[in-house]
C-alpha cells in the first residue's frame, strides 16, 4: 500500500476571495496564470523580450567590468544588500550583476542560520565580518534585514530584539557610509499571484526545486504580515545616507536591468558610458520614501 503524503494545499485570502493553492498540484490554477504579471499593480502587460534583455544586459555588464578596474585602481569599496519577498528574484539579480566580474574581487555573501556562538554575538557582528576590503564589490543575498522581516513574522526573534534592530540599523549604516563604502539597499517587490506562480514553477522544475523551502510554504498564509513588516522597515530604516531602492520585479528582466543601471549611474567610475547605461525606468524603480507615500 502506497504511503499517503500529507497535502500542502492552503486556503488563501486573495483580494477578498478565498482561493485554494496546492504547490504540489502539477496544474497551475488559471487565476494565478491570468493575474501573475499584472499582480501588485505591475505597469506592463508583457515581459521584456529576451533578445532585448540580453542586448542591454551585455552593455551593462561591460560597464560593471569598468567599475571593477576602478575599484582596483582606487581601493574603493562597494556593498549592496538584496532583500525582498520570497521568489522576488534576488538571486537572479545578484547573478546577473556579478556574472562577468572577477570572482576574486566580487563576492556574494549568503549566510546560513547562525551558529550557537554567532547567536550569542552582537546581531550585526557576523555580517560586519563580511564587509568589503579595498577594491572589493560585495553582494549580500539577504542580510541583517532578516530581523526586519522573516524573523519577527516567523517568531525567530523577540519583539524587543525587533524594535532594537530598527533603532540600531540606521546607526550602523551611517558608520558604513562614513567609512567611505558605496552602499546600496535593494528591495525587490512582486505581486502575490506572481509569487505563487514562481513557487509553483520551482516545485515542478527539477533544476529549481531546491529553491522552494519549507519556510516558503509556511509563509504562504503570512503575506499581509510580511507586507506590514516591509512597510515598517522602509519607514524606520530609509535614510538620506542609506536609502532603500524599491524595484517592481514581476518581470525579472526589467528588474535586473534597472537595478544594475541604478548602481552604474550612482558610481563615478573611470570610462563611464552613460549612453550605454541608458535611463532608469521610473515605472520599475523608485525610492523607499516614494513607496510609503
Amino acid at each position: 500500500m502506497a504511503e499517503e503524503v500529507e497535502s500542502r494545499a492552503v486556503e488563501l485570502d486573495i483580494h477578498g476571495k478565498t482561493r485554494i493553492f496546492d504547490v504540489d498540484d502539477p496544474v497551475l490554477p488559471a487565476w494565478i496564470e491570468e493575474e501573475a504579471l499584472a499582480s501588485g499593480g505591475y505597469p506592463y502587460k508583457k515581459k521584456l523580450k529576451d533578445e532585448d534583455y540580453l542586448e542591454e544586459l551585455e552593455k551593462l555588464q561591460i560597464e560593471l567590468i569598468k567599475v571593477q578596474f576602478w575599484l582596483q585602481s582606487t581601493g574603493k569599496r562597494v556593498m549592496a544588500v538584496f532583500e525582498g519577498r520570497d521568489a522576488a528574484g534576488k538571486g537572479g539579480s545578484i547573478a546577473a550583476t556579478s556574472a562577468h566580474m572577477n570572482p576574486r574581487l566580487a563576492r556574494v555573501v549568503a549566510l546560513t542560520k547562525p551558529t550557537d556562538r554567532e547567536a550569542g554575538q552582537w546581531y550585526f557582528q557576523r555580517y560586519v565580518a563580511q564587509f568589503p576590503t579595498a577594491g572589493e564589490f560585495v553582494l549580500f543575498d539577504r542580510s541583517w534585514y532578516n530581523r526586519a522581516g522573516v524573523e519577527p513574522v516567523m517568531g525567530f526573534c523577540t519583539p524587543k530584539q525587533y524594535e532594537q534592530f530598527l533603532k540600531q540599523a540606521p546607526r550602523m549604516e551611517r558608520l558604513i557610509v562614513q567609512d567611505g563604502i558605496f552602499f546600496f539597499k535593494f528591495y525587490l517587490d512582486i505581486g502575490r499571484e506572481m509569487q505563487l506562480k514562481r513557487f509553483h514553477d520551482r516545485r515542478h522544475d527539477p533544476r529549481a526545486v531546491w529553491k522552494l523551502s519549507s519556510m516558503d510554504i509556511a509563509a504562504l498564509t503570512k503575506w499581509k504580515d510580511y507586507g506590514e513588516k516591509r512597510d515598517r522597515m522602509l519607514k524606520d530604516t530609509h535614510t538620506d545616507y542609506a536609502p532603500w531602492t524599491v524595484i517592481r520585479a514581476n518581470d525579472k528582466r526589467r528588474a535586473r536591468l534597472n537595478l544594475i543601471r541604478h548602481i552604474l549611474l550612482t558610481l563615478d567610475y573611470e570610462g563611464k558610458d552613460e549612453k550605454a547605461i541608458g535611463e532608469i525606468d521610473g515605472k520599475i524603480i523608485g525610492s523607499g520614501a516614494q513607496v510609503l507615500k
